[in-house]
């Protein structure tokens, strides 16, 4: 069962990660209230789901994988926090640069996952 638990969190981190990175730099460039509404709401919601599989893939994962996973979640909801506020303030080139960050790191998860 838990072999079945990590693969459905694995799955779902990476459908949610594939989403995250396809709102990029395009939605970005949109300046209307309702795009940047839109966008926040999106991300936060997102990332609430990210948050629910990571813990239940690291509780999941052999011991030798679970600190890189750990560290990999904190720096990328570090990331996901910035690029948070990014939106909120409605700042363009902060979203950007909290975007590239954090498509990069959530590149490193996916790597790493199964």
């Amino acid at each position: 069962m838990v072999d079945v638990e990590f693969k459905g969190s694995a799955y779902r981190i990476r459908k949610c990660g594939f989403d995250l990175l396809s709102i990029g730099g395009g939605d970005l460039m949109d300046d209307d209230d309702e795009s940047w509404d839109l966008m926040g709401r999106d991300l936060r919601l997102k990332s609430m789901f990210l948050y629910c599989d990571f813990n239940q893939m690291i509780s999941s994962a052999p011991q030798d994988q679970k600190k890189r996973l750990t560290e990999l979640a904190n720096k990328f909801f570090c990331s996901i926090e910035e690029l948070d506020h990014a939106v909120k303030i409605r700042s363009i080139p902060l979203s950007q640069d909290r975007y590239s960050e954090a498509a990069v790191i959530l590149q490193e998860v996916m790597a790493l996952m199964p």
